[in-house]
């Protein structure tokens, strides 16, 4: 197969891109060693991958605990009225964000799904009592659109950002 045949770029991204979840802070030298292609070519490849927005970002993965906060995911199903513009702005903008810096919570993620539930938050908050005000601002602010929330703590990644929680033992003693 041509070296730059449709079929063997996306080979090449694919395995770019899985070596970049495994480790986004690996330089182009290892990057390259381990897809088994130049330094080059995955320079132009994430570059072309970040202009066309297969990838958009890079992050670090956080021991929220070490931070003093706790990870937690909010399930909202909605009522099955349309949608009017306003609550659609509300989802799609980063109000939320906005309105719950100041309790010290961080939004991880936000998605519309589809399922039993119709949206997850996941967040991080200095507690419980915090936890509960995003769900409840939420609500407030979406009137007659969510019918349900559950709120979920998380109490131990096993594997987070596709990596594996190197803390193991800490989730043997916990079970």
């Amino acid at each position: 197969m041509p070296k730059s045949s449709r079929k063997q770029i996306n080979l090449d991204e694919k395995k770019i891109i899985a070596e970049l979840q495994k480790n986004s802070h690996a330089n182009l030298d290892t990057l390259a060693k381990q897809c088994g292609c130049s330094r080059q070519k995955i320079w132009r490849y994430i570059r072309r991958l970040e202009e066309d927005r297969s990838i958009w970002g890079y992050s670090a993965v956080v021991d929220e605990e070490k931070q003093g906060l706790k990870h937690y995911m909010l399930l909202m199903k909605r009522t099955m009225a349309p949608l009017n513009e306003k609550t659609i702005d509300n989802i799609t903008s980063r109000r939320i964000e906005e309105m719950v810096s100041g309790l010290g919570i961080t939004v991880e993620s936000s998605a519309y799904v589809h399922g039993e539930y119709d949206w997850i938050l996941t967040f991080t908050a200095p507690d419980i009592k915090q936890a509960k005000k995003i769900g409840e601002m939420l609500v407030h602010l979406n009137p007659g659109v969510i019918v349900q929330t559950i709120l979920l703590e998380t109490l131990f990644f096993v594997k987070k950002h596709h990596i594996l929680n190197p803390d193991a033992k800490k989730l043997k003693e916990f079970l």
